[in-house]
């Protein structure tokens, strides 16, 4: 115990923080993203490609696919309770997306340290063909997501 809370279980606060910060995050609800599986340090994610979403080739502007695997990303990296923001993402596209492919994103911390995180996500479509890869680096705050929980975090409250 740290300051007389006991430290969350890690299930627990990884629901509790994505839940959150889903209800926060009109972009990924905009996109129609639904998270369907959250664990500490990864988080899986759908959407489905509306004709609005494709470039003049007819294909997924590249720019929703990174979108809905940063959305995944961050809420992987973030599901530790520590506010956690990107300083770098790249992203690769081995296969076309198309209006009314159904996307999945599994985004799974690779290595972590109290500063930084390094995140691996696989897009693949309704087919189970992979679409994008994509690695990003976060860096940790020392803010909470959840204030009441800070000392048990070792952050400090949002509201600081």
């Amino acid at each position: 115990m740290t300051g007389g809370m006991a430290t969350p279980d890690p299930q627990h606060l990884a629901e509790r923080v994505v839940a959150g910060m889903v209800k926060t995050d009109a972009f990924s609800r905009w996109l129609g993203i639904e998270v369907f599986d959250v664990a500490p340090g990864r988080a899986s994610c759908r959407m489905t490609v509306r004709d609005e979403m494709v470039n003049g080739f007819g294909t997924s502007h590249g720019g929703i696919v990174f979108s809905l695997a940063d959305s995944a990303f961050a809420f992987a990296s973030n599901n530790c309770g520590r506010l956690s923001v990107a300083i770098d993402c790249s992203i690769s596209f081995p296969a076309a997306v198309r209006p009314g492919d159904v996307l999945t994103a599994v985004a799974v911390q690779e290595s972590g340290s109290r500063k930084l995180a390094f995140c691996d996500v696989t897009v693949r479509n309704h087919h189970d063909a992979i679409v994008a890869h994509f690695r990003g680096t976060v860096y940790r705050t020392t803010t909470d997501h959840i204030p009441e929980l800070g000392s048990t975090l070792g952050g400090r409250p949002a509201s600081e």
